[in-house]
């Protein structure tokens, strides 16, 4: 499992220029299950990801494919996390 932080790079007064393909991309990850949620962070600092079913270097190389990452909108930072306890109903999530 994996938290992945978007905070906002030097080039963000161009997010509106790339905001339509960075949805696209969020979306494409929900519906293939890699990410579970996706939202923004408190005072408009960029926004976060929580991603399953794939090995850092893996949500590594997707997060590359963010036409946000691609082009400084943001700037990932990707947090991995072994679970050691969950909620019931996580596991089946997490694939």
């Amino acid at each position: 499992m994996h938290i992945v932080l978007l905070k906002f790079g030097p080039n963000r007064s161009q997010a509106a220029q790339w905001v339509a393909g960075h949805k696209e991309w969020i979306e494409k990850g929900i519906s293939d299950g890699v990410f579970l949620l996706a939202g923004s962070l408190e005072n408009a600092q960029g926004g976060a990801l929580l991603a399953v079913k794939l090995s850092k270097a893996e949500v590594t190389a997707l997060v590359e494919e963010d036409p946000f990452v691609k082009h400084h909108v943001v700037e990932p930072e990707i947090i991995s996390i072994a679970p050691s306890r969950m909620a019931m109903g996580l596991a089946e999530l997490m694939g």
